[in-house]
């Protein structure tokens, strides 16, 4: 997984050590670099859905997204495009490629030919239904707009539904942090701001598929709704919005440096840890449990931490002769998220969360559909 940022208690030890020898060495530490991409541009303004253009309001929410984020230590803020230019797609993931960044988010507005509303965060994958075909054909028709298309795409036609199955394979390492970020947003849009929770989704996004780093995909609602074309066309709205967008970055940046700086520094406390899950916006599914499966073995091992690498919350089941050693057990599923994070981190590579309902597995891509209360 990618973990370039330096954690910040690492960060402390390095400069006490540093100050012990001379009192004029600093240590050079790697920024957590955020690259920002407003949708559209110049001539493409995107959907224009009650007159209003998407590419307008996109860079205003970018702009104050990143205001926000620059206040922050140590984090740099990168954007695509900060003027109503026109930027071509391939270009937008090659700055954040080239920066070596650590996450692309890329802001858009919705279309629809009816009062659909709502907010959506993709991450790259192959389309799950024929509505998540149509938005991502619809953003990638964008590059019928670039000079040369034929050539930087290599051929690529957005109409073609077997154009989208090759997309996925550059970006596959970064899903599970692209997932993760994609929650935290999505999971304020929803419970700070109340808007209507379309969920997270995958489908396949040329922007995503060009940037090498956890990527998603912001859809911040429907210009073509009355009532939230008109809020995301107004300042509070921009401002609403760009603050969740914002804090689900903030989120991630916090959890996951957390959960690399345990696996890197012994030093930092299992409390500390459970500190960073228990702060977790939470995402509850009542009905459910949700665990993160580490292995499956004919050997009966004891669950104490020592047999799995130091994590706690370990339990055991015998299924079909087999013995599944589990780790965690809540029905938060932000919280299992970070959990399964952790263990990536330990070095449970192929780690996964399983989901339970009245101790029996139900398949979790159906859950996740399913109310969050």
């Amino acid at each position: 997984m990618k973990t370039k940022h330096i954690p910040f208690l690492v960060l402390l030890i390095a400069i006490a050590i540093s100050f012990s020898f001379s009192k004029n060495e600093t240590t050079p530490v790697k920024p957590f670099v955020v690259v920002l991409d407003a949708g559209h541009g110049g001539h493409d303004s995107g959907n224009v859905g009650n007159g209003y253009k998407e590419k307008d309001i996109a860079l205003k929410i970018v702009l104050e997204v990143g205001s926000i984020l620059e206040k922050q230590p140590n984090i740099k803020v990168i954007y695509t495009r900060k003027t109503d230019k026109f930027v071509d797609l391939y270009k937008r993931g090659a700055i954040a490629n080239e920066a070596d960044a650590d996450l692309f988010v890329s802001v858009h507005c919705n279309a629809h030919n009816s009062q659909a509303f709502g907010t959506e965060t993709f991450v790259l994958g192959l389309h799950a239904n024929q509505r998540n075909l149509e938005v991502a054909k619809k953003e990638n028709e964008v590059i019928f707009l670039e000079d040369n298309y034929q050539e930087n795409y290599a051929g690529y036609d957005p109409n073609a539904p077997e154009s989208f199955i090759g997309l996925t394979l550059m970006q596959e390492e970064y899903l599970d942090q692209s997932i993760m970020l994609a929650g935290l947003i999505q999971n304020n849009f929803t419970n700070k701001l109340k808007r209507k929770d379309r969920s997270v989704k995958q489908a396949g996004f040329i922007v995503l598929h060009q940037s090498y780093m956890p990527s998603v995909l912001v859809e911040t609602g429907f210009l073509t709704n009355d009532k939230e074309g008109a809020y995301l066309n107004s300042t509070r709205g921009q401002k609403e919005i760009a603050n969740a967008i914002a804090e689900g970055v903030l989120s991630y940046h916090k959890n996951l440096g957390l959960a690399t700086s345990k696996a890197k520094n012994p030093e930092i406390t299992q409390e500390e840890i459970d500190k960073a899950i228990d702060s977790t916006e939470e995402k509850i599914y009542s009905d459910y449990t949700f665990k993160v499966q580490l292995a499956a073995s004919s050997k009966k091992l004891s669950t104490k931490p020592e047999n799995f690498k130091g994590l706690k919350e370990i339990t055991r089941s015998k299924e079909n002769g087999l013995y599944k050693y589990y780790y965690g057990e809540t029905s938060d599923y932000n919280k299992i998220e970070l959990m399964k994070t952790f263990a990536k981190e330990k070095g449970y590579a192929s780690c996964y969360i399983v989901a339970f309902k009245d101790g029996k597995k139900h398949k979790l891509s159906e859950v996740l559909k399913t109310q969050q209360k």
